[in-house]
């Protein structure tokens, strides 16, 4: 018995292995090929103060938690980056496509909660869909974020059937890691512990007083929960100024949920969701399978996760801020809930009907299901990036951005210039710094500000009249940045 029981445990990890592996080669190709976002932008630019030995600095009113910078640090390091000059799109986009990979191994983790079917179909969905490929690419806290919510949900279910001391502390454990990625964690946590009261009194159980044992894990999982926040947050103890900023998290959270020029509709998700050729077919297995689990109130860990999905699912769409990326959320309780549906779908039909007819039919769905993922995945990830019509590329730096350095480089060595001053002028400068990091004499002034000589000056199209009379001897280019956002390159002009 022991020996089978292993052998079936190697077989599921295997299965599970090789998803991972068709989810990380499809996630590897091409990494440096899409502009970078001014978001990853940002985040490349403070690994590159970490590179330099500054601690980290916590902003909780325009920057997230230091998770992503953490994981960053020593895997560019070990490239052998040892500057932000030295950075590359590859090396810093492999974060979050191994923390996917990590993502779906843990499907294989959650198949003794869900089954190992569901589980199965679960990681492929979350292997190929679209969505998660595409985020799973960018250098922003999203694919960290996702994986450590997965953690807690599967070690805080353990925890609380078994009272373990190990699942409690792990618990907590992927608690701090959400929180130290992104201030959203609040939202998760409160989705959570409101989606195990409804869980804890539908499903008719003891609803007594907590026991001893009970109170011991929840101890645990905060100290652990505590400890990891404290030192991510404090940088490993070099920035302690970092804890009194951590307080003012919260209320720069909400203030940001009003919207900050991203407000978006209601059903913004919705429509996110299900767009492309296979987005509408996945969410209306997933509403199947929310309906079947909430109506059949089992008591099982679906029902949970159902209660989750639906209340952070409200919650985000109540919420005016809407960025496309944050949809990954929502994606990882859809994936389990259309899997849940597929399975009864499988079983209900292999019941009711003759197998000969009906189990070809359903493989036809499923490659069918294939194709169309596969069409939607080449589409947004591969073809077209950074196109304006990929509803994923939001707010995303054009290509036209690319050609800014290489024709500053060409202009100063045509003008005897061998090292180019650059002056850039502009309200919110992203992400040109990071197109500027390979020139050793760049400026940044906001518009209005009186600045010095340089070889070449970048200007926003607002502040390019201000500075009339300095650019008189200047002939000015036009880049695009991203969608409706330009800046003009000054040169000097020919003799």
């Amino acid at each position: 018995m022991e020996s089978a029981a292993t052998a079936s445990r190697w077989a599921r990890w295997t299965a599970f292995f090789i998803v991972a592996l068709i989810g990380l080669a499809l996630r590897l190709p091409k990494l440096s090929a899409r502009p970078m976002h001014t978001d990853e932008a940002v985040n490349a630019y403070i690994v590159g103060q970490l590179l330099a030995n500054a601690p980290f600095i916590y902003d909780p009113q325009d920057r997230h938690g230091p998770a992503l910078a953490a994981l960053a640090l020593p895997m560019v390091r070990a490239q052998g980056a040892k500057s932000f000059s030295d950075l590359t799109e590859s090396e810093l986009r492999i974060v979050p496509v191994l923390a996917g990979t990590i993502t779906i191994l843990l499907f294989g983790t959650a198949a003794e909660m869900f089954g190992f079917i569901p589980s199965l179909l679960a990681a492929i969905l979350f292997a190929v869909a679209p969505l998660p490929v595409y985020y799973d690419r960018y250098f922003i806290h999203e694919s960290l974020f996702c994986a450590a919510t997965f953690g807690l949900i599967l070690s805080a279910w353990r925890a609380s059937q078994t009272r373990s001391a190990r699942q409690a502390a792990l618990a907590g454990v992927c608690a701090a890691l959400m929180l130290a990625s992104k201030e959203t964690a609040l939202l998760h946590f409160f989705a959570l512990a409101a989606a195990a009261i409804v869980f804890r009194f539908t499903i008719a159980r003891e609803t007594g007083p907590m026991r001893h044992r009970q109170w011991k894990t929840i101890f645990i999982a905060a100290i652990s929960f505590l400890l990891l926040s404290t030192v991510l947050f404090t940088w490993f103890g070099r920035n302690w100024k970092n804890l009194p900023a951590l307080f003012h998290a919260a209320p720069h959270l909400f203030a940001r949920a009003a919207g900050q020029g991203h407000e978006k509709p209601f059903w913004y998700f919705g429509r996110l969701l299900v767009a492309g050729w296979s987005g509408g077919l996945l969410v209306a297995f997933a509403c199947v399978g929310l309906f079947i689990i909430i109506r059949r109130r089992d008591g099982s860990p679906y029902q949970w996760l159902a209660y989750y999905g639906l209340l952070i699912a409200i919650i985000y769409s109540l919420i005016p801020y809407k960025t496309p990326w944050l949809a990954l959320n929502l994606w990882l309780p859809l994936t389990l809930l259309a899997a849940s549906a597929v399975e009864s779908l499988w079983r209900w039909c292999t019941t009711k009907f003759p197998r000969r007819a009906t189990i070809p039919a359903l493989w036809m769905l499923a490659a069918l299901t294939g194709v169309l993922i596969a069409h939607d995945t080449r589409q947004r990830v591969f073809a077209y990036p950074a196109d304006e019509n990929n509803p994923y590329a939001y707010s995303q730096t054009s290509e036209d951005i690319l050609a800014l350095p290489t024709e500053i480089a060409d202009l100063a060595r045509k003008n005897g210039i061998v090292t180019p001053r650059i002056t850039l002028i502009a309200a919110d400068p992203w992400p040109l710094p990071w197109y500027l990091r390979h020139f050793s004499q760049v400026g940044f002034w906001q518009p209005g500000q009186q600045v010095g000589d340089a070889d070449f000056y970048i200007t926003s199209t607002e502040a390019a009249d201000q500075y009339a009379d300095r650019f008189r001897m200047f002939r000015p280019e036009f880049f695009g940045v991203r969608p409706g956002v330009l800046v003009l390159l000054w040169s000097p002009a020919p003799k």
